[in-house]
């Protein structure tokens, strides 16, 4: 098991149990390893060589260079764009001897689409923090509590934590697992929906002077259940 993971995870778990109001707590894990990457990105880790080797090559996607830009460090993003843009420069060569005119361009754009450091960061660890999920539910009976006290799991993340779980659990283990995440998912699944359809009749005049119940805010949870609130590249 990854002992350095445990700890997050297990804090994830225990807040969204303690307030369902914080939804997934994949997603949690997953806002806080954005929010650490942009961090040091932006401070201790900006001049180091290993990491301006690799921004240069990778570079960011448009969500994460918006947010950097919106920490007001302009001067640190500034620094890495120059070098970046400098590794790129070097694709731009209008073709060698032996290289049809735009070959270097398209592949080096072709390289970059779909790429970023960040991304590529949160997701190493992100899939360090699936298994252990899946392996703290195999380990320790205390986690199986946990696990029942969630809200729910967005649909990426539920998805996410079946495959880790079916990939490092025995097919015994992996019905029992899957019998216990699967009642959590699918009574907020059908709460959710129930919400969804009232909010949709509260525009009928027949049900105006209906409460609202739980729907006020049904199509904002819908989409975070259906979309998550931090997207990983898998």
């Amino acid at each position: 098991m990854e002992q350095i993971y445990t700890i997050p995870v297990n804090e994830a778990f225990e807040a969204a149990r303690d307030d369902h109001s914080l939804g997934c707590p994949f997603c949690s894990l997953a806002e806080k390893l954005e929010a650490n990457e942009i961090d040091l990105i932006l401070g201790a880790s900006m001049m180091e060589p290993d990491v301006r080797i690799k921004t240069n090559e990778q570079g960011f996607c448009r969500h994460h260079y918006d947010m950097m830009f919106g920490y007001k460090n302009r001067l640190g993003l500034a620094l890495m764009l120059e070098s970046h843009l400098d590794e790129q420069r070097k694709n731009f060569s209008g073709g060698g001897l032996f290289s049809k005119p735009g070959e270097g361009e398209i592949k080096a754009i072709g390289k970059l689409d779909g790429d970023c450091y960040v991304c590529n960061r949160i997701e190493y660890h992100f899939s360090k923090m699936l298994e252990t999920a899946a392996l703290l539910w195999d380990k320790d009976p205390e986690f199986h509590k946990k696990l029942s006290g969630q809200p729910w799991f967005c649909l990426p993340h539920y998805k996410r934590f079946l495959e880790a779980a079916k990939a490092r659990l025995s097919k015994k283990r992996f019905g029992e697992f899957f019998e216990q995440v699967s009642t959590v998912e699918n009574k907020y699944f059908d709460e959710l929906r129930e919400d969804v359809s009232w909010f949709c009749k509260k525009f009928d005049y027949r049900y105006k002077d209906e409460p609202w119940n739980n729907s006020k805010d049904a199509v904002e949870r819908a989409i975070n259940f259906i979309s998550g609130r931090v997207q990983s590249k898998k």
